[in-house]
């Protein structure tokens, strides 16, 4: 099955930018058209509890350093293709430790509300965004330039709002906040009145988070997301985990949202003792501003 996926991937790489030209001691290094761009292709089958394994090669992931790269993860039932943008995560996977086989050890979680990508040690890293043949077509169409603008911390919030309402949950944002809302790059959408009953412990925290996913029509929390435009991720961190501790029936996803360049920082803050004790930094994930827009702009397309 995996050779089958892997062979029909490749295939419609070929279809849809021409010949293509593999790395020399390498079966999943390819390189595409006149060297736009190098894809690292690899596959997993999916297993329980909707997750999958994969093993990067330190090797492998030095000879994407320097050009446009991707990581193209690859698995059963996929609609279509993750391609990761290496140049995103070069910074987190300098700073890890490949494993005693000379990989790194990563997994990707395919959920309803959002994929998600762990690299061992490390943390996890929404990809939501990457779907999809785009970012290899804007390199091929020499768009490759093309910049998302410069979001604010409330377009940010709206973008959010608006993902968290395509995909039907009900949706919190402080009533400070909404007057604030740019309706411009979404279609409008309604905010919860209330927050959800039974977290008096946590309810002052609860309120001044950023954006709540709730599952519509329950006290269900399904994703928290604090957007740290100016303010210190660890800020957020600790409110996240306040609420973790006093909350463990619930089972959502913490994002920290933030432009790229805090990614690491984003690492070395949740892998503290402190978070990593409460576990704290396996449920929290970082999610950067450009793939919060590309997000929207996917969920639009489909």
């Amino acid at each position: 099955m995996g050779n089958e996926i892997k062979i029909r991937f490749i295939h419609e790489l070929a279809n849809r930018f021409g010949p293509l030209k593999r790395l020399p001691d390498s079966r999943s290094l390819i390189d595409i058209g006149d060297e736009l761009a190098r894809v690292y292709v690899r596959y997993s089958a999916l297993h329980k509890i909707n997750k999958t394994f994969y093993g990067l090669r330190e090797k492998d992931l030095l000879l994407l350093e320097g050009r446009p790269s991707y990581i193209c993860f690859l698995w059963e039932g996929q609609f279509e293709p993750l391609l990761v943008p290496y140049s995103a995560f070069e910074e987190v996977f300098q700073i890890a430790t490949a494993a005693s086989d000379g990989q790194y050890k990563v997994q990707v979680f395919p959920n309803r509300d959002a994929t998600e990508l762990y690299i061992a040690k490390q943390g996890r890293f929404n990809v939501e965004a990457y779907f999809g043949w785009g970012a290899l077509e804007t390199l091929a169409s020499s768009s490759a330039n093309e910049l998302v603008p410069e979001l604010s911390h409330s377009q940010i919030q709206t973008l959010l709002g608006a993902i968290g309402a395509a995909k039907k949950f009900d949706i919190w944002i402080p009533p400070s906040d909404r007057s604030g809302l740019d309706y411009s790059l979404t279609d409008r959408f309604d905010c919860r009145k209330s927050l959800p009953t039974g977290f008096d412990p946590v309810s002052n925290t609860l309120k001044e988070i950023d954006v709540l996913w709730i599952q519509r029509g329950s006290n269900e929390l399904r994703a928290l997301f604090e957007v740290e435009h100016s303010t210190p991720i660890y800020s957020g961190l600790l409110r996240f985990n306040d609420i973790h501790l006093a909350t463990p029936q619930q089972h959502p996803r913490y994002s920290i949202v933030a432009n790229d360049t805090r990614r690491a920082l984003f690492v070395r803050q949740v892998n503290r003792p402190t978070f990593r004790t409460s576990g704290l930094n396996e449920v929290c994930t970082f999610l950067e501003y450009a793939d919060v827009y590309g997000w929207n702009n996917r969920l639009n397309r489909l």
